[in-house]
């Protein structure tokens, strides 16, 4: 079993080779590998299943301690034809420092756990077999961006099970010697039109042609030096993409020989005053929080079918959107949520990092970097979030320099949507102002907000006066946890104290709901969680996503009605 499909429907060809599988691999406890020259000629004793991080059991090796390092090994054949153009080796992400090796020789490396990179490997390969060698160092105890895999042995609290190595597609593509790099689309749906920034290897013509529903819906070319190009295609229909309707029109760009398969969506979004505006027009973001965990596979979906399911399941109890919570989801998933118009922040797996220091910038920065330029093309990304819940580290305070900069970085290599500069705590220079609350009693929750509405509004701030709200647009970007357990035990755990009966989880649910949708100051609100994750079990369904009430519809019925900023 492994997965099969195209890794990134933004940006798919036709010529393409899937390495998923079963693969050759070891453990390197003592990460001497790579002095031992292990790349040259490595004797693996183990077999694992690729993608799957070896911490799951849907690797086959199951093992969970920590592994400092790991090496894998695999062929592949190349045919003639394959090597008249240039042959590159993508990896999905490889945690999290990766060193290629193609035929004994050092292919490139990568640094940081969760972005995808790509390598020419056109002059290590030769007709018929190659060798392909992997080495993953990781160890989530040395302050590197790690999300919530656990720093210590065991999974706690909300730190669950760690994921070393390879956890997504490996894929090899075919192209000619002149291509097109990658391509940034900035819809405009006031002017009815597609703006197109791309990047090519060697000089041509690139060529773009947009289709909707099998439809030709405008056509548009340039003819560039090579480098860096703009066109824009003026669409003879405009399709809204919208909450619940993702309405995406195929784009295919063609240069020379070189032809890409992708896709966009027509749609704006803005804050103005206190509401976010989708395509103009105030929307409430109904959000839940997704950390991307599944019980075989711990990081990696074991289908993709798992992938779009989650959507849908967090569409059928009323979210329209979720906060993908420390740790950049895979070009799929965005994929399905752009399909079926779901809302979502993208962020930055920063737990695990050292803030306090002005050095953690070379460590999450180059990655974050690489997020926003992979993903900026995705309609359902709707914002960005590089930190969560940052204020003292080791009894130090944060260095404050170190989110002002992240926050103007993303700005600079992003102006179409808002950014969070770190979710909850503690703001330093933001376009949003969120927190976390999980206080669990709705009339304290209603009471304590009820402020933002008077004529010279205030706001609860429990962490003043090290931050200052300046009068941006309220989320409260964490609430909820209620712990229901339907097989409890001594380390089940979620905020506040459990209900004793459904009832009293059904009303605890819906009064803190209404409480901050009767508020016409806040734009949106993420409640925690989905689906509990080990001992976490604050979900409102299970781990292995069974639910966990009779009437889940009771939840939708809850957000199915206009919030007030709605009005």
């Amino acid at each position: 079993m492994y997965r099969s499909e195209h890794p990134n429907p933004q940006f798919r060809r036709e010529n393409w080779r899937n390495l998923n599988g079963t693969w050759q691999f070891d453990f390197d406890f003592g990460a001497s590998g790579r002095d031992r020259r292990f790349y040259e000629n490595p004797v693996l004793t183990k077999k694992i299943e690729v993608p799957f991080c070896p911490e799951s059991r849907l690797s086959g090796i199951g093992y969970t301690d920590f592994m400092p390092a790991v090496w894998y090994r695999r062929g592949f054949s190349l045919s003639a034809s394959e090597l008249n153009g240039r042959v590159l080796l993508h990896f999905g992400a490889v945690d999290y420092y990766a060193y290629v090796y193609v035929n004994g020789k050092a292919a490139g490396s990568h640094v940081g756990g969760y972005t995808a990179f790509c390598l020419d490997i056109t002059a290590l390969c030769h007709v018929g077999e190659n060798d392909l060698v992997v080495c993953a160092e990781d160890d989530t105890r040395k302050k590197i961006p790690c999300g919530k895999q656990s720093k210590i042995y065991p999974s706690h609290d909300c730190d669950y099970t760690r994921s070393t190595g390879i956890w997504q597609t490996v894929w090899l593509e075919f192209v000619p010697r002149t291509y097109i790099e990658r391509f940034r689309l900035y819809p405009d749906i006031l002017r009815q039109v597609l703006r197109i920034e791309a990047v090519t290897n060697g000089s041509g013509i690139l060529s773009a042609l947009a289709r909707y529903e099998n439809k030709e819906v405008g056509t548009a070319s340039v003819t560039t030096p090579g480098g860096r190009c703009a066109l824009e295609i003026p669409l003879s229909e405009l399709h809204l993409w919208e909450v619940g309707k993702g309405r995406l029109y195929d784009l295919t760009l063609s240069f020379g020989e070189d032809k890409v398969f992708s896709y966009f969506g027509m749609r704006s979004v803005r804050m103005d005053g206190m509401k976010f505006l989708l395509n103009e027009k105030s929307v409430f973001q109904r959000l839940v929080l997704d950390q991307g965990y599944y019980p075989d596979g711990i990081y990696t979906a074991p289908t993709e079918e798992d992938l779009y399911k989650d959507i849908e399941l967090s569409m059928a109890v009323g979210f329209n959107g979720a906060r993908l919570h420390q740790k950049i989801f895979e070009p799929l998933f965005l994929y399905h949520c752009d399909r079926l118009g779901y809302l979502v922040w993208g962020e930055y797996p920063s737990w695990g990092i050292d803030y306090t220091y002005p050095e953690a910038l070379y460590t999450m920065l180059p990655e974050w970097m690489e997020e926003i330029e992979r993903d900026f093309n995705h309609p359902a990304i709707i914002g960005w979030c590089p930190f969560n819940e940052t204020r003292e580290y080791n009894e130090r305070k944060q260095w404050e320099d170190v989110l002002r900069t992240a926050y103007r970085v993303t700005k600079e290599m992003d102006r179409t949507r808002p950014c969070i500069d770190t979710s909850g705590y503690i703001h330093v220079e933001t376009d949003i102002f969120d927190l976390h609350d999980y206080d669990q009693d709705p009339i304290a929750y209603r009471d304590r907000y009820l402020p933002l509405l008077s004529d010279t509004p205030s706001f609860y701030d429990r962490f003043a006066p090290r931050q200052i709200w300046r009068g941006e647009p309220v989320f409260i970007s964490e609430y909820g946890g209620i712990q229901w357990s339907i097989h409890p035990d001594d380390k089940a755990w979620g905020y506040g104290e459990a209900p004793k009966t459904e009832e009293e989880f059904k009303a605890r649910f819906k009064g803190l709901a209404d409480a901050i949708m009767d508020n016409g100051a806040i734009f949106a609100v993420c409640y925690t969680q989905l689906y509990d994750i080990e001992q976490e079990q604050n979900g409102l369904y299970t781990y292995d996503r069974k639910p966990k009430f009779q009437d889940m519809d009771f939840f939708r019925r809850v957000f199915d009605r206009p919030a007030r900023i709605e009005k």
